[in-house]
């Protein structure tokens, strides 16, 4: 039997015998600099979670860029913006992708709760309210560095992925975030590590070991290895087709390689234990930095 096969298993142990939670798992994807495929990841991480039978959202929270529905090869009808002018409601303005993953176009607008008065950022956080009665995972894909409005999304969630490659900067703004997240929040996220676009997986492990000991070692903090995606031929063919990898190139080891992220995933206990996860807290969090 297989990883991917063993995982499997556990999962539909785990579900067999808890209850769903009531709250969607809130998970917010990011990187230290841009090119390191971290939208990519995100795209092809919901559609294998879709697969596992998951209800997933995909907020866009790249404030500059909206590769999402690039890479998905499709076009929003509508946005935030909608919701935040309260044109309507935020289940409408989703738009369905590939497999049945819903997408929220136009995260620059979520930078505007710092103008709202109380009464406007409640409606607002009512409305994404709703996502916990139709998502079990809500995926925020935020823009890559560390400036403040990125930390921000960072900041309002307590799972984490990390996405870096074997390039030295890549590494270097990886540990930048880790620094801030430690100096601004102590140690109270789950951080998730995916090294990604590497050769073969013993790469991808010595990169994750090096990051680790130097966060437990200056920052006392323990990082986990979420999964190392091999890089092959078929991830820019997928791009170029503007269709998701896990879709059009399924037996490439690259989306092998995310289909044991997600099995892994589902495999992890928040170590966050009774803390809300759901959506309505994590807006609260995040309007509560944006308007700090």
């Amino acid at each position: 039997m297989d990883q991917a096969n063993r995982l499997r298993d556990i999962v539909k142990q785990r579900e067999q015998q808890s209850h769903r939670a009531p709250e969607c798992r809130v998970i917010t994807v990011t990187s230290g600099k841009g090119g390191v495929g971290k939208t990519s990841l995100t795209l092809n991480l919901a559609i294998e979670l879709r697969k596992l039978d998951k209800r997933v959202v995909i907020i866009d929270a790249d404030l500059g860029l909206s590769n999402i529905e690039v890479l998905a090869g499709i076009i929003p009808r509508n946005s935030f913006a909608d919701v935040f002018h309260g044109k309507m409601k935020l289940t409408d303005a989703l738009t369905e992708g590939p497999l049945q993953v819903k997408f929220l176009s136009g995260g620059a607008g979520l930078t505007g709760l710092a103008q709202l008065q109380e009464k406007q950022v409640s409606s607002v956080i009512n409305g994404f309210s709703a996502l916990d009665e139709i998502a079990d995972i809500v995926l925020i894909d935020t823009g890559a560095g560390i400036s403040r409005n990125v930390l921000n999304f960072i900041l309002a969630s307590k799972e984490i992925i990390l996405v870096v490659t074997s390039e030295p900067t890549s590494i270097a703004d990886a540990y930048a975030i880790i620094k801030s997240l430690k100096r601004e929040a102590g140690a109270a996220h789950a951080l998730k590590v995916v090294v990604n676009m590497v050769s073969h997986y013993n790469e991808g492990l010595d990169i994750f070991e090096k990051l680790n000991k130097v966060s437990e070692q200056f920052l006392g903090i323990k990082l986990e290895l979420l999964g190392v995606v091999q890089t092959d031929i078929s991830v820019p063919r997928a791009v170029k087709r503007q269709e998701p990898l896990s879709l059009c190139y399924p037996q490439s080891d690259s989306a092998r390689s995310i289909e044991n992220i997600a099995l892994r995933l589902l495999n992890m206990q928040p170590k966050y234990n009774q803390v809300p996860n759901g959506i309505t807290t994590f807006m609260v969090r995040l309007a509560n930095n944006f308007r700090a």
